[in-house]
């Protein structure tokens, strides 16, 4: 190759010279990219099973502490508030110390802080320990979809994005899986809190086997890093290196950068997006196995009901894969947001064993089909300097959504019933839809530099 194509946010390279952003772009997808996305997505998984688990323990620990429903619900939000200060913390400090870095400390945290939750011997002290949880689990996933994001090559970067929060799957079914045999026993939702302490082990491998962000290394003017990385990359793709300019010194990353002219639409696009998405998304799945034994179904029944819905999140994640590369993320994204926006309501209405499964079912797919095109998407948004800040701040901002869902939903649900509470969530998906149709479209092209 002897020239670049120039796109936003980057600078025209001639002289045979590519950027080291480019010639990442031009790989094929090789082992090491599957070892990245192995990696992070394993890191993802455990931190969906430790956010699942809380839907089948706040069951049983309702029964053994005598917990009113508000008091239940608190113990579902409150982690959530953890993770909305986690993930403006993390997003920012990734910008600032690194992905990788911020990656692995957040395990550590949240996989500390959840084995010892399993002591708790009471509502206050288990709550505590949930916001605890909640910092360590907001960080870390704003940082691991930047990080594959920014390694991924143009043409299957949304790909990549949408099949690391695939994992997010994978760990909730550990968690229905946990949920459906363990929790059930004596002590069982403390055993099922001790399985939690196993994302702090696995940090150790994320500290020493995941590389470090390239455009992150750049712009911290570690120089021989990015490039020995970049190497890396293309000796596994058996691609021959050739010469990179010296990037322009960054500009140090600023929450105010996000209101500038430039990419105030796309925050609050942004923004309102993951609201939507958390509020419909939090205040379904937490809620769905109390809400089955509040109509009857034994506990047993609520869980295995629930497991299934959960499988369903797997062909949604797949068939979003697909699509992102097809036809763009933008209207991946909103499609799957109107799908889940009619599930919703379908579900409400449901009150046999079949229509619960199947409407459950297709709701679970079409919803985290949309989690994974937002996903793909959130990096995208911002240049390298504010990528991780912005994402972070995103994430924070919906996190709002998901402190709010599971406080009034319950309170909905007791009051006016189950319809008309699925009816609010499919209202909350549907503004999210349409604030999604004001993102940027960034299919096939380079990320932004500057």
């Amino acid at each position: 190759m002897s020239s670049a194509v120039s796109t936003e946010g980057t600078r025209s390279v001639a002289n045979g010279e590519l950027t080291r952003s480019q010639r990442l772009d031009r790989l094929p997808f090789n082992k090491l990219h599957g070892r990245l996305l192995g990696g992070s997505g394993i890191g993802w998984a455990l931190d969906a099973m430790d956010v699942g688990l809380i839907s089948f323990l706040m069951v049983a620990i309702k029964q053994e502490w005598g917990l009113s429903t508000a008091e239940i619900s608190w113990i579902a939000s409150v982690g959530f508030i953890g993770m909305a200060v986690g993930a403006s913390m993390g997003g920012y400090l990734a910008d600032r110390i690194g992905r990788r870095n911020v990656f692995a400390l957040t395990l550590i945290v949240y996989g500390l802080a959840t084995g010892f939750s399993a002591l708790s011997t009471g509502f206050w002290m288990l709550i505590v320990f949930r916001f605890v949880i909640g910092l360590g689990l907001g960080a870390e996933l704003p940082v691991a979809s930047t990080l594959v994001s920014e390694y991924a090559p143009a043409r299957i970067r949304g790909r990549m994005v949408v099949l690391l929060e695939a994992f997010w799957a994978v760990g909730w079914i550990l968690a229905a899986l946990i949920g459906y045999y363990v929790v059930p026993q004596e002590n069982g939702w403390r055993w099922a809190l001790v399985l939690g302490v196993v994302p702090a082990l696995y940090a150790i491998y994320v500290r020493r086997g995941l590389p470090e962000s390239v455009r992150f290394l750049e712009k911290a003017g570690r120089i021989d890093e990015a490039e020995a990385s970049v190497r890396r990359f293309e000796e596994a793709s058996g691609i021959e290196p050739v010469p990179s300019p010296t990037p322009p010194p960054a500009a140090k990353p600023s929450i105010k950068a996000l209101w500038e002219k430039r990419f105030a639409g796309r925050t609050v696009a942004l923004w309102l997006t993951w609201f939507g998405v958390n509020f419909s998304y939090y205040g379904a799945f937490l809620w769905i196995p109390t809400f089955l034994v509040a109509q009857g179904f034994p506990m047993a029944k609520s869980f295995e009901f629930t497991l299934w819905i959960t499988l369903a999140q797997l062909p949604g994640y797949a068939v979003a894969a697909v699509l992102i590369e097809k036809i763009g993320r933008r209207f991946t994204l909103a499609t799957f947001l109107l799908g889940s926006a009619a599930s919703a309501i379908a579900f409400g209405q449901s009150s046999s064993e079949s229509a619960i499964l199947l409407t459950g079912c297709l709701l679970s797919f079409f919803n985290l089909g949309a989690w994974g095109a937002l996903y793909a998407v959130t990096p995208e948004v911002y240049p390298t300097t504010m990528r991780a800040t912005g994402s972070g701040s995103a994430t924070a901002f919906g996190r709002i959504a998901s402190i709010i869902g599971p406080l009034l939903v319950p309170w909905v649900h007791d009051n006016y019933g189950t319809g008309t509470t699925f009816v609010l969530i499919a209202v909350s998906f549907a503004v999210a839809m349409f604030a999604a149709l004001g993102l940027p479209e960034w299919k096939g092209r380079e990320l932004q530099s500057n």
